[in-house]
């Protein structure tokens, strides 16, 4: 639990008597690698912190197709946000990589600690701003970089975690074939 309070307070200082109350709103679980999180038509209904492991976001399609669009670290949120928000089914899941351990709290227990609490609204807003600008970060990156320069960039921010990813993942989030992707790191050697 000292991981994620830790990770709160890069932003602001969280006083003991609010974080008694959040923390007590936590359940812990553990997932087993390749467990699906959350299903494509299901209603996500928590935010997770990962103490530990991988996991990414992926639309499935027909036959082995599947589109890889997001991943998620230690020490990072993870959430099919827009459904927890709107409270409508998710279009996509959320696949552990590694055995994940995260740290969750749903949807009526967050709205407990933005109602009761002085620093929950904040969190919250910290919380939504960090996943919006990975949002962003990603869009521009598929606008504006090339494939090359997408690898290059994972590989800069997480090269012990990339060693752990399958290719293939990693190919469909840079938006090429994993044969393309076997080229693009043959020049890079």
């Amino acid at each position: 639990m000292n991981q994620i309070r830790q990770y709160l307070e890069t932003f602001t200082e969280v006083n003991d008597a609010d974080w008694s109350f959040f923390s007590s709103k936590l359940t812990k679980w553990e997932f087993p690698k390749k467990h699906l999180i959350l299903k494509v038509g299901e209603i996500e209904n928590r935010i997770s912190f990962i103490q530990k492991g991988a996991v990414r976001l992926m639309v499935p399609e027909t036959g082995d197709k599947e589109t890889t669009f997001g991943f998620s670290f230690e020490s990072e949120f993870i959430s099919a946000y827009d459904s927890f928000l709107t409270r409508l089914p998710s279009t996509y899941q959320l696949e552990t990589l590694m055995e994940t351990i995260v740290l969750s709290i749903t949807h009526p227990d967050l709205q407990e600690v933005y109602q009761k609490t002085k620093i929950g609204n904040l969190i919250g807003r910290l919380s939504c701003e960090r996943l919006y600008l990975n949002k962003s970060k990603r869009e521009l990156s598929l606008l504006n970089e090339s494939a090359e320069q997408r690898y290059l960039n994972l590989f800069t921010e997480r090269p012990n975690l990339l060693k752990e990813i399958p290719l293939k993942y990693v190919a469909s989030y840079i938006g090429v074939t994993p044969q393309a992707l076997s080229r693009i790191r043959k020049r890079i050697s």
